[in-house]
């Protein structure tokens, strides 16, 4: 019974020392950095031509033809046209759609630079808007293509045409020169 009797001031006392320590000042925000494991290989105009590029012009493709109309290469192992590939037609259009969406993640990585040397503009206001912008085209491409529907289709184009100008305007046509640009 004694120990019981101990046992609640001492446990309250605790309580009461934790709750009116002082605590520490938050920390002073630091450099936010890529994720665990996430690392910047190529500049921006890398990533433009190398993924975002390629993948609208499956998009732009198939705004005039239906992609299961599209017949496979002789060799659909080695076909240079993803839309007649391997995985062509409908799965091109999703694989291109979703390609578009996870690009917009490597447009937000800390550490990308512009092909100038100049860093992406992650810190300006605008520049997750534009991102989302291109990460929802690309979504809206996708669901397209999983629905085989030519005519979201034609809007997803629209979509990926809008987001892509959005950027464009503001970071890549600077009439400043290429000092100022960044792709």
């Amino acid at each position: 019974m004694r120990m019981y009797v101990l046992l609640i001031p001492v446990g309250m006392l605790l309580m009461l020392v934790s709750a009116c320590t002082a605590q520490q000042p938050p920390s002073a925000p630091q450099k936010e950095a890529a994720p665990a494991g996430a690392q910047v290989q190529g500049d921006l105009r890398q990533v433009m031509r190398g993924i975002l590029y390629p993948s609208s012009n499956v998009i732009f493709a198939v705004q005039d033809k239906n992609p299961a109309e599209i017949k496979p290469a002789a060799d659909p192992t080695t076909a240079t046209d993803p839309l007649a590939s391997t995985y062509g037609g409908w799965t091109a259009v999703e694989n291109a759609g979703i390609a578009l969406a996870e690009a917009a993640n490597l447009l937000i990585l800390p550490g990308r630079k512009c092909s100038n040397g100049r860093a992406v503009p992650l810190q300006n206001a605008d520049w997750p808007t534009l991102v989302q912008g291109l990460r929802d085209a690309g979504m809206k491409a996708y669901k397209a293509a999983q629905a085989k529907n030519q005519d979201n289709i034609l809007d997803a184009a629209g979509d990926v045409t809008t987001a892509c100008e959005n950027c464009h305007s503001k970071y890549r046509e600077k009439p400043g020169g290429e000092a100022d640009r960044c792709m």
